[in-house]
């Protein structure tokens, strides 16, 4: 069933795209916005996170930014030159921008210090239980399944959302006037590099994958590739919800103590 698929249209207009992935990205826009709407970044943005909330979502977030070039180079292994258009494109894409996220697991360390949480804490500190949910599926997808679900769960759900939520919070005024003035250029330089506004990653790897696959996959490829977003969004939702859950937790222990 499997057809060429070549895109004209503009790369991040979604009409540019087979109708299958349209009826994708729609399916997956529930899970998406409780990822991008999360009252995380509300808490960052209006600069009013508390400290342990702050330490638990560095630390609990900190293996996926480390592992994510991993994740990539897993998808790498699956491409072999020449196979077809599909397989040449997510060739030089990965090998482009596995260069790009070298320094991304630096800048997270300089964001975390300046927030008040030592590199050291986010290098040994125990992540909350749950925080881990998003790097162990990305080492599923992209370690066990196909090149096309590897690179949309990643390198589409994960990194266009993460775009969207760092967005929000590199915009923030308040949240930048919450940060020590020493030092907050390069607290802010994750954010400033993740931030969508034009970043053009998640759109290119929809394209590879549109190319891989066709303009007219089979109805269970394509069912099989909009679970595999759908579980990145709630990996990364249920992730958030654990390090809210920790601060109420711990005061819940205390007062039993």
């Amino acid at each position: 069933m499997n057809t060429h698929f070549e895109r004209t249209g503009p790369l991040g207009d979604l009409s540019s795209y087979p109708q299958w992935a349209q009826d994708l990205v729609a399916a997956c826009e529930p899970a998406r916005r409780r990822v991008r709407d999360h009252a995380m970044w509300d808490l960052m943005g209006e600069g009013r996170i508390d400290a342990v909330t702050m330490r638990n979502f560095m630390v609990g977030t900190w293996s996926l930014i480390e592992r994510f070039p991993s994740f990539m180079a897993l998808n790498l292994l699956k491409t072999q030159y020449g196979r077809s258009a599909g397989d040449n494109m997510a060739r030089r894409w990965l090998v482009r921008n596995i260069r790009v996220e070298q320094n991304h697991a630096e800048y997270w360390l300089d964001w975390a210090d300046g927030s008040g949480v030592p590199r050291a804490e986010v290098l040994d500190g125990r992540p909350p239980r749950g925080t881990q949910a998003a790097t162990e599926w990305c080492l599923e997808v992209c370690g066990q399944d196909s090149l096309a679900a590897g690179m949309l769960a990643t390198n589409y759900a994960i990194e266009g959302v993460t775009g969207e939520w760092s967005q929000k919070v590199y915009d923030s005024v308040a949240y930048a006037e919450s940060l020590p003035s020493a030092g907050r250029k390069a607290t802010l330089r994750w954010l400033q590099l993740h931030a969508a506004y034009d970043d053009t990653h998640p759109w290119e790897a929809l394209e590879i994958v549109c190319t891989l696959m066709g303009s007219r996959p089979a109805p269970e490829a394509v069912e099989h590739l909009r679970e595999c977003v759908e579980r990145s969004y709630l990996s990364l939702h249920y992730g958030l919800e654990r390090c809210l859950l920790q601060p109420q937790m711990k005061e819940v222990e205390e007062q039993a103590a």
